[in-house]
């Protein structure tokens, strides 16, 4: 299913191959937040998501891990932002903008992070029209 819209939003796409169930496994272990099911079955399928110039607009699933726990451990980061302790950092872009899933009262949605102002604002609600806005619309996350 992934592959397939990957392809379709980005032919000439190179798609990695996907990680293993160990990985995504150790991935909710050490973030400790099971990850949302999208997330999970898209790493199945390809272990992360880079566009046409070369952003990781889906992060591997080992940097999922080292990147969450980085954000979650930065000294100055405890003092400058809110705590993600609730979020799951998976994409970026080259204009600085990370973006997350967090839980909202009707399920999961994704937001995106702009760390000079700490503005946590929620884009989409599912990681296919992520992905679309990603590969159609570019970097314009804040209009």
């Amino acid at each position: 299913m992934w592959r397939e819209l990957i392809g379709e939003l980005y032919p000439e796409g190179q798609l990695p191959a996907p990680a293993d169930e160990a990985m995504i496994a150790e991935v909710e272990r050490e973030l400790g937040l099971p990850l949302p099911f999208e997330l999970a079955s898209l790493l199945g399928e390809t272990d992360g998501v880079r566009n046409h110039y070369g952003d990781a607009v889906v992060w591997s699933a080992e940097r999922l891990v080292e990147d969450n726990l980085a954000i979650r451990s930065e000294p100055d980061y405890l003092q400058l932002y809110a705590p993600f302790d609730e979020m799951i950092f998976f994409g970026d872009s080259d204009m600085g903008p990370q973006f997350a899933y967090v839980h909202t009262d009707y399920g999961p949605g994704i937001v995106v992070w702009d760390h000079e102002t700490d503005r946590r604002q929620l884009v989409v609600a599912s990681l296919r029209d992520y992905l679309i806005r990603c590969f159609t619309q570019g970097n314009a996350w804040f209009t």
